[in-house]
């Protein structure tokens, strides 16, 4: 099973899931800002991806700042902070057979099927 964590009014998102639609991939589509991930979900993506919390964050988004998040700040607060604001979850997220990838730039998701 094929996931795309996607944010249709981001360009990334967008070329991602074309991309992978082009390729043939049957993709289950997650709007995460309408559906947005639990924390176990969260943390299972974190440890496919092989990032920390605080990689996987949009540290230009206003709530960022606003929330007073910073590099000093737990994984379990950001945690939390991104199931509730899923906004600050950088995308699109690909997760397949148990790994995952940002797509940025999009090409890089295809390494998973490889």
């Amino acid at each position: 099973m094929t996931t795309i964590y996607h944010n249709p009014r981001c360009s990334k998102s967008r070329q991602t899931l074309e991309l992978l639609t082009n390729e043939g991939i049957n993709v289950n589509v997650v709007r995460y800002l309408d559906t947005p991930p639990s924390r176990e979900q969260l943390s299972d993506l974190l440890n496919q991806l092989g990032y920390s919390a605080h990689q996987l964050l949009r540290k230009g988004e206003a709530i960022y700042k606003s929330l007073g998040l910073s590099a000093d700040t737990a994984d379990a607060e950001l945690l939390a902070a991104m199931v509730e604001n899923p906004i600050l979850i950088e995308r699109p997220i690909v997760s397949h057979n148990g790994r995952a990838m940002i797509g940025r730039p999009p090409e890089q998701v295809l390494e998973l099927f490889k």
